[in-house]
């Protein structure tokens, strides 16, 4: 009697450990395939892949928000850094599923699109302050206007005093990132009225921000987030633009509201086709829009109100 006891308790214990192991494995599945959309579960194929490319100065947010992902989920996406210009050609020859923008698309690449039947849908992630700074050793330039910005990166002042005859008598070294930035194309385009940028341009944002940190006369332009990380050798200089009736200095607060001159949208453009076809895609664009917000802050940006995140949202969700 006792034999067939223990027989029978060790078979109930057996049975309690498997049923055990089995809500573990479970729940385990669970964490791989990640959630969305409330808590709803997505399992994803892992032989589809989620590629993208374009901006630097978006990327630091899809960089965060990568890094989420993939502890979500499993899987990251293949992220590229090229350039807002040289992204948008990827895109148009259908390398990628979708392309950082650190500018609006401009009507060539609308058109080229078009021509290569690429069908889009526009995403806004963030909103950023192009930032112009000068060496932390700068103890005059504190602000400048549009005007004097155009005499600057147009070549016309040669040296500060140009610029403004309180400043030194100092030769100016003026830096910015190479056309294959947005960050270039919406300098050119707000403060230039499209004409050429002079000075040195370079494709390595971090090297603009290099030279400029180590040159006491230096001027260079980049995103907001660059100047965050590096304000032990960098000065923010307050920018006065047309609408403005004095300086205004690159906050979130007046990057958010616009108050700033130089504040602008960040970007994503995600194919449609890449979208409807591929869950990894969708579900990664889902995602980035879910914690954009918190991403874009952490990065140094700022975060869409919840009313503009419902909005894109929407968008993203109406791709059928």
């Amino acid at each position: 009697m006792k034999q067939k006891l223990f027989s029978f308790l060790a078979i109930l214990l057996a049975g309690i450990v498997l049923a055990a192991c089995g809500n573990s494995s479970t729940e385990s599945d669970s964490e791989e395939t990640g959630t969305a959309n409330g808590g709803e579960t997505t399992e994803l194929n892992k032989d589809e892949k989620i590629i993208g490319d374009g901006s630097s100065t978006v990327f630091p947010i899809l960089e965060i928000v990568n890094e989420e992902f993939n502890a979500e989920y499993g899987k990251a996406a293949e992220i590229g850094v090229s350039g807002t210009g040289a992204g948008f050609e990827k895109f148009i020859a259908g390398e990628t599923d979708f392309q950082n923008a650190s500018r609006g698309i401009k009507d060539e690449e609308k058109k080229a699109l078009e021509d290569a039947g690429v069908e889009y849908t526009e995403l806004q992630v963030g909103t950023d302050g192009l930032t112009v700074a000068v060496n932390m050793a700068n103890d005059f330039a504190t602000d400048l206007t549009f005007d004097e910005l155009y005499k600057i990166y147009s070549g016309e002042a040669k040296t500060w005093k140009d610029v403004r005859s309180d400043f030194p008598d100092e030769e100016i070294k003026v830096y910015g990132p190479d056309q294959s930035h947005g960050t270039h194309d919406f300098f050119v385009e707000e403060v230039m009225n499209d004409e050429d940028v002079v000075g040195e341009l370079i494709q390595d944002t971090n090297q603009v921000v290099n030279a400029v940190g180590s040159d006491d006369y230096a001027i260079g332009f980049f995103g907001y987030n660059y100047y965050l990380n590096n304000q032990e050798t960098l000065k923010a200089i307050s920018i006065q633009g047309p609408d403005n009736d004095s300086a205004v200095e690159p906050t979130e607060e007046n990057v958010k509201s616009f108050e700033y001159p130089l504040s602008r949208p960040l970007y994503i453009y995600a194919s449609n086709k890449s979208v409807k076809e591929n869950e990894s895609v969708k579900t990664f664009l889902e995602y980035t829009l879910e914690i954009s917000q918190e991403a874009a802050e952490e990065a140094g940006y700022v975060g869409l109100d919840d009313e503009k995140l419902k909005e894109e949202q929407d968008k993203l969700n109406s791709i059928k």
